[in-house]
């Protein structure tokens, strides 16, 4: 461990000693993530699953919400642990294999018991053991972002992004072609037990490859606070940093424009009747569109900054909105989910990776979980809101509406908020002087 007489040197020295371990076991677990994500893709699979089961927009609408609330509420509740934690590893990997992992190998068991047979329980057991993922997912990524900015230099997160998201969407294209291959040739749920178990076979994968990871101990020189102590401290951040402020406000702004993404492959399905097989190959195009953006939005980010790919995202957030509305044929909802997965590259490199820069690494946890916590209030409620409007006024509705904020959104961030780069760079590590050399971890 590094005690509080380690030089500042010794610690960088270790990361750049590690850095090329840390980025390739780093950039495997997230290749394979997310490859395994792109089975249980929460704006096509996880929606048609659940469209076997109900019709009702704000049941389909709840996976959106949980994949907000339980993601982003929980974050600012574990900053204050995290960021006194001298190894941040603890959380993603020992905490994360039960918190998170665990209920995606049970929805495979959960499918094959219930989804014939019974599903009032096949949604139940699904609703469950999704909220144990999005929340356990919540309680991990604060330390998961933190040790990547600790082991991952600032000037090289965006490639590091792109590349792992590039990796994860360029093998999760062979996913992708594959469920709608597998839907149309089984019976359900068989095809949907399939792309679970797949799911869960790569996810666990993706842990083995965290694991591996090599952060150095570093202690933190931040007084012991209590629980509500630090909670108190937390309006003086955002009277302090105003930049941080706007920031927040346009996430807020961008959660509310983005309600009606987990409505738009329903909303084809129903409109033109399409099968599964059909509706699941739009995966492919989302697929495709983040794997080609990861390749240019990384470089772009450690070149020019963090908040002109954002600006793109909310951008193509309101074009692609646009475009459902006149489709007038479902070859339309190829390019509109190719963009979709633009917009998700921009968020998972850069809506990642800006929040980092904000602030110094002491308070580097508390500035992630105020940035998520925050905006997923809003999060949490627009789903909802836009499962009573589908439902009251109809989807075309929805998406205007949604669209129309997205704009905002980027009328906001472009307007309001500046590049936390430019006026603030943070070092890797805080300084202390001491011991030579770190441990492994």
């Amino acid at each position: 461990m590094i005690n509080n007489t380690t030089p500042l040197s010794a610690v960088q020295q270790y990361i750049e000693k590690n850095y090329k371990h840390n980025f390739i076991v780093n950039a495997l677990d997230g290749a394979c993530f997310w490859f395994g994500y792109s089975f249980i893709s929460p704006v096509i699979i996880l929606p048609l699953y659940l469209s076997h089961f109900t019709d009702n927009p704000i049941l389909i609408g709840l996976i959106a919400t949980i994949n907000s609330t339980f993601f982003l509420l929980p974050q600012l509740f574990v900053a204050n642990a995290i960021g006194r934690a001298p190894v941040k590893k603890f959380f993603p990997v020992t905490l994360g294999f039960f918190l998170e992992r665990v209920p995606i190998f049970l929805l495979v068991p959960s499918a094959l018991l219930f989804a014939t047979n019974n599903p009032t329980m096949a949604l139940i057991s699904f609703f469950f053991l999704y909220m144990w993922h999005a929340l356990g997912a919540g309680f991990v990524i604060v330390g998961w972002q933190d040790m990547i900015a600790k082991i991952i230099p600032v000037d090289r997160r965006g490639r590091f992004f792109g590349i792992t998201n590039f990796l994860g969407n360029g093998s999760g294209i062979l996913g992708a072609i594959a469920v709608p291959f597998v839907l149309d040739r089984t019976e359900f749920p068989n095809g949907f037990v399939m792309a679970f178990a797949a799911a869960s076979v790569l996810i666990f994968l993706s842990w083995v490859f965290l694991a591996q990871s090599r952060e150095p101990a570093v202690p933190s020189s931040k007084p012991r606070v209590s629980q509500l102590e630090y909670f108190r401290s937390l309006p003086s951040i955002v009277r302090r940093d105003r930049n941080f402020l706007r920031y927040i406000i346009f996430t807020v702004i961008n959660a509310v424009g983005m309600m009606a993404n987990g409505f738009i492959v329903v909303y084809a399905a129903q409109r033109w009747n399409l099968p599964d097989s059909e509706a699941g190959a739009f995966v492919v195009a989302m697929q495709i569109g983040q794997a080609l953006s990861n390749l240019f939005l990384g470089p772009i980010a450690d070149k020019f900054g963090h908040k002109i790919n954002l600006e793109v995202g909310a951008l193509l957030n309101a074009v692609s909105f646009g475009l459902v509305v006149i489709a007038p044929d479902p070859l339309w909802f190829f390019p509109v989910f190719f963009l979709r997965g633009t917009i998700l590259a921009c968020s998972m490199i850069s809506g990642i990776s800006i929040v980092m820069e904000f602030s110094d690494p002491e308070d580097r946890p508390t500035y992630i979980g105020m940035a998520n916590t925050i905006p997923g209030i809003a999060s949490s409620i627009a789903p909802m809101i836009g499962g009573a409007l589908a439902g009251a006024a109809g989807y075309n509705w929805l998406f205007i509406l949604s669209g129309t904020i997205a704009a905002l959104a980027l009328v906001f961030l472009r307007t309001s908020v500046v590049d936390p780069r430019k006026i603030h760079r943070p070092e890797p590590i805080p300084a202390a002087a001491g011991d030579p050399a770190p441990p492994l971890q």
